[in-house]
């Protein structure tokens, strides 16, 4: 009897390996989707299908580019084959300080913190420093999660009486 007991610990405790990616055949993919290339999680701008060539598959062009890094990355498969599509979350928090480091202390709805995202280079970090920093603003930062990786993708002032 404690035998099975193990085991159903075992069990539940399992669902922490969910997994960050699942299949996807290439001829489902679509424009401003998400893939994997390179192992990196990417968004697809542009795609173009090759006719079927002698050897029988169409060859899908797929550009795109790395959500974390803007690099772009360009893959080419046929369209029967399967790709991985990366899992990725898009969630909404408050700002409540920006530390000295360029760390976000962000909150969520529930009231739970998080201090582990960067604050980014470029135009969505120096928008995340006006709102805050500069106007004072009340400020929602949207946050990409993604593969393990996460950025602030985007900030706007929060609602009021929200």
């Amino acid at each position: 009897m404690a035998d099975d007991a193990q085991h159903e610990h075992t069990f539940e405790s399992a669902d922490a390996g969910a997994s960050t990616t699942f299949p996807m055949q290439c001829s489902a993919l679509r424009k401003n989707g998400h893939v994997v290339i390179k192992g990196r999680p990417c968004k697809i701008v542009e795609m173009s299908t090759s006719k079927t060539g002698k050897h029988g598959h169409a060859k899908v062009h797929i550009v795109a580019i790395d959500i974390f890094t803007g690099k772009k990355l360009e893959d080419l498969s046929p369209s029967t084959h399967n790709m991985d599509v990366p899992v990725v979350h898009r969630k909404e928090y408050q700002l409540i300080d920006v530390t000295d480091d360029d760390f976000l202390s962000l909150m969520d709805d529930t009231g739970a913190t998080k201090d582990d995202v960067k604050l980014p280079e470029g135009e969505v970090g120096e928008k995340i420093n006006r709102l805050f920093r500069e106007e004072e603003k009340d400020t929602n930062v949207v946050v990409l999660t993604s593969m393990g990786e996460e950025i602030a993708v985007d900030a706007k002032e929060a609602p009021r009486g929200a």
